[in-house]
């Protein structure tokens, strides 16, 4: 890595990415031994593939259920044209494995995964230029949330947003180049551009799982049956809500969907949690409920809060700090937020519980506001809520 010397008592950028390295093998880790703890000797260990309804072959063995959950997880998306880049291309997958970092990456793909990424390379002494076809980063829909990540995170990583991004490479160096004719040499690329269902093998066919032209189980619409088959899909498989409390969530009711299957009796239809996602981006990008393209502009209202106009967001140095939060026009019943906060993960989790709970603004209102806190971002949207609310 190059770059001056750190501040004495700094640590050094490769100092903190091996703990990054060591932090993410720590995590990773102990989950999978407290899976294969649980699981005990009813864990086989091998390659599975339908051959059957109800009849799996793992390596050579056979196993006979009455219902099988499907949660075989996804991969990174790599392009075909990336492909010829060989060991220049890294994914999300395999970043972690490099033990030291290049001067300079190129990144596909900005969503909250591929934001995430970028600022912590860039924010490590690597020079980022990253691309999109959205508009905006890290999936915002509120355009104003949009722009102020845009604003906020420009200074920190190149941004070529709502066009294609190339890549080609010769024997030393790699070009990314931006539709509209910008062009950047960089020493590898990062493909942050979504993952796809781990499906390949699997011979959903044989368990007569309808398929689609293009061999993809036709799923229900909340992702966990696909037809009559008896096969269940959890977790990022689906691809429905490709998140870990999400996978936890239908890690149960797969469960639940597969013992109603094996004891004949009707399916339940699972309720699902307020939609909740968050950007560790510092600050942090945070989405819940109804995301604003979902809203009808007619029967609903928008509160904002800025940190310009918060006391201890001015203190935190963070006054472009933005919260909106959308309600219900006649009955300020809250429907969902987009915000860009500093430590916006708990406003964020405030909110979800609030909109779960069918709060209104008017309710959150009476409830306690510490000051100065960010929390009074929270307090004013829902001020500017309630005084747009008919009657």
């Amino acid at each position: 890595m190059n770059g001056a010397e750190p501040p004495a008592g700094a640590q050094r950028p490769i100092d903190l990415w091996r703990h990054a390295r060591a932090t993410r093998d720590m995590l990773a880790g102990n989950t999978a031994k407290r899976t294969q703890s649980a699981a005990g000797d009813d864990l086989l260990m091998g390659r599975a593939r339908f051959v059957g309804p109800s009849t799996l072959d793992v390596d050579g063995r056979r196993v006979e259920a009455k219902a099988v959950i499907v949660a075989t997880g996804s991969g990174p998306v790599v392009p075909g044209f990336l492909k010829a880049l060989g060991e220049r291309v890294l994914t999300t997958d395999t970043l972690f494995d490099l033990d030291e970092l290049p001067a300079s990456v190129g990144m596909l793909g900005l969503g909250a995964i591929g934001l995430e990424m970028g600022l912590a390379l860039s924010r490590l002494g690597v020079r980022v230029v990253a691309g999109d076809m959205k508009a905006l980063p890290a999936g915002i829909t509120d355009p104003e949330v949009g722009q102020a990540a845009i604003a906020r995170f420009a200074p920190e990583l190149t941004m070529w947003l709502g066009q294609p991004m190339q890549a080609k490479a010769d024997d030393k160096r790699i070009t990314v180049s931006a539709g509209d004719g910008r062009s950047e040499t960089v020493d590898m690329v990062l493909a942050a551009l979504g993952r796809s269902p781990n499906l390949d093998g699997l011979d959903l066919a044989a368990a007569g799982v309808p398929l689609d032209d293009k061999g993809r189980p036709q799923l229900s619409d909340d992702g966990l049956r696909a037809g009559d088959a008896p096969v269940v899909f959890a977790g990022d498989v689906n691809g429905v809500r490709p998140l870990m409390h999400e996978a936890v969530d239908e890690g149960l009711f797969s469960a639940r969907l597969a013992a109603h299957i094996v004891d004949g009796r009707a399916i339940e239809q699972p309720q699902r949690r307020v939609p909740l996602a968050i950007v560790f981006s510092d600050p942090d990008i945070g989405a819940v409920g109804m995301a604003h393209d979902q809203l009808d502009a007619g029967s609903t209202v928008i509160g904002t809060a800025k940190g310009s106009a918060n006391g201890r967001a001015q203190v935190l140095g963070a006054p472009d700090d933005l919260i909106r939060v959308y309600a219900d026009a006649r009955s300020g019943r809250l429907l969902g937020a987009s915000l860009i906060t500093s430590h916006g993960e708990h406003l964020s989790h405030l909110l979800a519980w609030a909109i779960q709970r069918g709060e209104t603004a008017q309710q959150l209102l009476e409830l306690p506001y510490y000051h100065p806190t960010l929390e009074e971002l929270l307090q004013s949207a829902l001020k500017d809520v309630a005084r747009q609310v008919k009657g």
